[in-house]
């Protein structure tokens, strides 16, 4: 039976707009897990927490890519066009730090994606694709 993964706990938001940029943080088999060592995993949840809403994924499917993380456009953003971008091996501090900048200053569609982390982008194969 699949372990139910509660959000991440971010702080408090009040969205008087359009949904937000958000993050999806795949935590599953390798994920998050003993498997990928030297990175503390709950630290880097809760630092992607404080800059965005946060959602937890079972396995994405995309193992030889741990840790992953899935940032989504805003509404407004994905209405013109942006779509998720997958990023792959975030297991340092420097890497999430850089993901955290990027989703402040708006993410996919309102800013590019900053050089840095295209080390990490990947497609993802179509059946892991989520919308």
């Amino acid at each position: 039976m699949p372990r139910k993964r509660p959000e991440a706990a971010g702080p408090e938001r009040t969205l008087t707009g359009p949904a937000p940029c958000r993050a999806v943080v795949c935590r599953d088999c390798c994920c998050g897990t003993p498997k990928v060592t030297g990175v503390d995993h709950d630290r880097q949840l809760a630092r992607l927490a404080a800059e965005v809403p946060v959602r937890v994924s079972d396995c994405l499917g995309v193992c030889e890519h741990a840790n992953v993380v899935v940032v989504q456009p805003s509404a407004a953003a994905r209405a013109a066009g942006a779509r998720p971008v997958w990023l792959g091996l975030v297991n340092d501090p420097d890497a999430t730090e850089d993901i955290a900048a990027w989703i402040r200053a708006g993410g996919p569609g309102v800013v590019p994606c900053p050089a840095i982390l295209d080390l990490y982008v990947f497609t993802p194969p179509r059946k892991a694709a989520t919308s």
